[in-house]
């Protein structure tokens, strides 16, 4: 999922980890700076990625496969070692693991850049997901590490103030940079970043790390990034071979046996990355498959808009990016409203109103066709969802930590952000399987009434793997090539609306499993 969203646990993990040795304010000041920096690339890379896919889809005759796996391999390593990297952070050193996160970051970047094909792009994304893993949870264990309870009300307001407005400057930056220098800059703007970062880092930011933190779970890391890569893989590949190939059959079962031997090693693992424990509660495990399909709508949702707005809409890519600007701003102003539902309401009513509220915005989504004006077409979607997600995500976190005991709430919180960006890794494999099969249904029904001679229906047949970036074969007249285009676009629509459809399923499961998993006030959350 794009860190357009705000993961739901970041503040979570802040405020539950132990602070060893409180730093003065003058120090305090360049803590701060260097991990809102220092998050800050991972939060714009995540946003001006989505943007930008359209475009290297174009620039680099990418297909979808392609296109997904740009995504996808970044956030493979980043769900399944953010954990790891949180560990190895406690083990040798918050600011060396950081520092080495944002390092590995920033080469990885350069390399992104300088790609001269859409092969070394993934394998160069799948570095910054490693990157992102240990630079992610350095940043907020730093924090946590650096100042007392009484000031980290302030810090992670300072924290969570800046982080946001990168958030909304990302997509438009993003966007601003594809449309007028290149989609190279994306990545080269981390560069100057992380040389920032590092410089405070080593200058000014203190080191810690717990001197009694547990063995590292490399079996556990090793198994859950293998079995989620092979299913992911599987699903990919299932777009365009079927669901039932036997490559797809394949991965999908070894996959499972991956994932199954990871369940087993944490459950007799005497220091586990992910304990089983922590499921006995009812409380915890409702709030971690609400955020299983809630994010998972969210994330198969912001994939595929930027292909509607650019590709079928025809916004300019600068565009694309702000009309995402009402979202992030709704979610920043109301945090802290939202944060105050649970003290007065619990948490039952929130977690249950805010995804049906959501589903609504999922359901906005679907209503426009191609034309009309944004404020009449996507931008009530937006600010519904908005408001949905804003008073979903503050309560959340509050469940989570609420739901164990305060020793556990550090790593409590830790899962329920992995199984956020897990949610959004696997929806965007799934959510391809029914925009495709959607796509070709729909073209094939369209491309019938045009006559289409046989030679321009095989070239077109090879451009399908594109979905709404497929172009019409040459040596076809105007009046036909407008029809076919329109097909295309048509097309993409019915797939869009169906991947609206199914995040309107999830948001309104979510909601039941709040409703029916979740306790009504912080003393039931407790009990369970």
């Amino acid at each position: 999922m794009a860190n357009i969203v705000k993961q739901p646990c970041d503040e979570g993990v802040i405020r539950s980890a132990p602070c060893t040795d409180p730093c003065s304010r003058n120090v305090g000041r360049w803590v701060l700076a260097a991990t809102i920096l220092g998050s800050s690339m991972a939060m714009i890379d995540g946003t001006v990625v989505n943007v930008a896919l359209p475009v290297l889809q174009s620039e680099l005759n990418a297909t979808t496969t392609d296109v997904q796996w740009i995504v996808e391999s970044y956030a493979l390593f980043l769900a399944a070692l953010i954990l790891v990297g949180g560990s190895l952070g406690d083990r040798f050193g918050r600011r060396l693991i950081f520092a080495c996160g944002v390092a590995l970051f920033a080469l990885a970047s350069v390399w992104c850049g300088l790609s001269p094909n859409v092969n070394q792009l993934i394998i160069a994304r799948a570095v910054q997901g490693i990157g992102g893993a240990l630079l992610v949870p350095g940043s907020l264990a730093i924090i946590s590490a650096s100042f007392s309870e009484q000031q980290r009300g302030q810090a992670i307001g300072t924290w969570s103030g800046f982080t946001a407005i990168t958030s909304a400057l990302g997509p438009v930056l993003g966007g601003w940079l594809v449309e007028n220098v290149s989609w190279r800059w994306i990545f080269f703007l981390n560069v100057p970043l992380a040389g920032i970062v590092l410089g405070i880092l080593f200058w000014r930011v203190p080191e810690s790390r717990d001197e009694e933190s547990a063995r590292l779970d490399w079996w556990g890391a090793a198994l859950v990034t293998l079995g989620l890569g092979v299913i992911v893989y599987g699903l990919i590949e299932s777009s365009h071979l079927g669901l039932f190939h036997p490559l797809v059959l394949g991965c999908l079962a070894v996959g499972a046996l991956k994932m199954s031997a990871f369940i087993f090693v944490e459950a007799n693992n005497r220091a586990p990355m992910m304990p089983l424990s922590l499921f006995k509660s009812r409380t915890f495990s409702g709030a971690n498959l609400l955020t299983l399909l809630l994010y998972s709508a969210l994330g198969g949702v912001f994939y595929f808009l930027p292909f509607n707005l650019i590709q079928v809409q025809h916004y300019s890519a600068t565009a694309a990016g702000a009309v995402f600007l009402p979202f992030i701003v709704i979610m920043f102003f109301l945090s802290r409203w939202s944060g105050g539902l649970v003290s007065r309401y619990g948490a039952k009513l929130p977690l249950t109103i805010g995804p049906i509220i959501a589903a609504l915005g999922f359901a906005l989504f679907a209503v426009p066709g191609i034309g009309g004006s944004y404020w009449t077409t996507f931008f009530p979607a937006i600010v519904v969802l908005g408001l949905g997600m804003a008073i979903s995500v503050a309560p959340l976190t509050t469940t989570v930590m609420g739901a164990v005991k305060q020793r556990q709430a550090g790593i409590a919180s830790g899962i329920n952000n992995a199984v956020a960006r897990t949610a959004g890794l696997l929806a965007i494999a799934i959510f391809n399987i029914f925009v495709f099969n959607t796509f070709n249904r729909s073209l094939n029904q369209r491309l019938a009434t045009l006559n289409i001679p046989p030679e321009v229906q095989k070239l077109l047949d090879e451009q399908r793997i594109k979905l709404a970036g497929a172009e019409v074969p040459a040596g076809v007249s105007v009046e036909v090539s407008g029809k076919i285009r329109q097909a295309i676009a048509l097309a993409f629509v019915d797939s869009f609306r169906l991947v609206m459809f199914i995040a309107v399923g999830l948001a309104l499961a979510s909601a039941i499993v709040a409703f029916v998993m979740i306790g009504r006030n912080k003393r039931q959350i407790q009990q369970q």
